[in-house]
């Protein structure tokens, strides 16, 4: 399978926030969301090939390790990720996926699935991206079957939302609704879009507010606070 980066760092989003965790990011994305912050592994996708079990032995280099994240591009459509999956799970780590829900979750399960179902902000603009693909986007970004088999076979989801505007948190909570499955309200997550600290914080007042309004979860990007914009992190 095609891996972008293979990395140890600390989660940047979402209820595991903090937690030393190794990365293991695949190449290759179903989707062309335009303010994707790692192209690498979506709309220019590029790696080496790895089996599953170099990847695991790459996992258990990092000893003090509990916890690893699978992400993208979108990791569930990358060659051989079942098995990956089952390798990571029998070798006792807990497993987060990062997805976007398009497709079915896998046999394995995971421990935590992190679903971004990607809203209208997502979509590339004409002359962005061909015309094809912009379509393919807007057809495939939201799959609420997919999404509901995702819930009922994780152990722990949460649904994580890129939030730009107050035109997307109407958009996201429909989006919940029309799951009609009960969900935690401090489980979804709105997130700043941006990928500067200058961008984050233009639009994390006004976030906050509405997640203290409705019980939800403030979704930082402590990643970019640390580090930066940058791969490895």
């Amino acid at each position: 399978m095609l891996i972008s980066e293979i990395f140890y760092s600390v989660q940047g989003e979402g209820i595991l926030t903090g937690v030393p965790s190794v990365f293991v990011r695949t190449s290759g994305c179903n989707l062309r969301c335009r303010w994707c912050d790692t192209p690498y592994a979506s709309w220019k996708p590029e790696g080496a090939e790895m089996t599953p079990g170099e990847i695991l032995t790459e996992i258990r280099s990092h000893a003090a390790a509990a916890h690893v994240v699978l992400t993208g591009g979108e990791p569930m459509i990358a060659k051989d990720v079942n098995a990956l999956i089952s390798l990571i799970r029998s070798a006792g780590y807990h497993l987060t996926i990062e997805t976007a829900g398009t497709t079915p979750p896998p046999e394995a399960g995971c421990d935590l699935a992190s679903l971004s179902p990607k809203l209208r902000n997502s979509t590339p603009l004409p002359g962005e991206i061909s015309g094809g693909w912009i379509q393919r986007h807007e057809q495939t970004r939201t799959n609420l079957p997919f999404l509901r088999q995702w819930i009922e076979a994780a152990g722990v989801t949460q649904l994580k939302f890129v939030i730009s505007d107050q035109d997307d948190l109407a958009e996201a909570r429909h989006l919940v609704e029309s799951l009609a499955i009960p969900f935690r309200a401090d489980h979804v997550l709105l997130m700043p879009e941006g990928r500067t600290m200058a961008e984050l914080r233009d639009r994390s007042a006004w976030l906050v507010e509405v997640c203290k309004t409705h019980g939800h979860r403030f979704c930082h990007r402590l990643h970019i606070e640390l580090f930066g914009n940058k791969r490895g992190t």
